[in-house]
């Protein structure tokens, strides 16, 4: 396998270097067994759509991009009245 360069702040390299550290592992372990966990985009949208697909076969809960769009709005706006002033 070849290995590649990346810049990030030292900040950054030195923080996970003692998470890396804490689990007995190599920055480049750690890195690499991060990059296996995470999603891409393409493979959360692809999860997301199957889990959609399930609770529509389970209960029909098929909301419309419209609806969908509502409920993110009535979210929002509870987080917002929740959130400490």
């Amino acid at each position: 396998m070849a290995d590649a360069n990346i810049r990030i702040p030292t900040e950054a390299r030195d923080r996970l270097a003692e998470v890396a550290a804490a689990e007995g592992l190599s920055l480049r372990a750690y890195l690499a067994r991060l990059a296996e966990s995470v999603l891409t985009p393409a493979e959360r949208a692809e999860r997301a759509e199957k889990a959609r697909s399930v609770l529509r076969e389970w209960n029909g809960y098929d909301p419309t991009e419209a609806e969908v769009a509502d409920l993110d709005a009535e979210l929002d706006r509870r987080l917002t009245e929740a959130a400490p002033r």
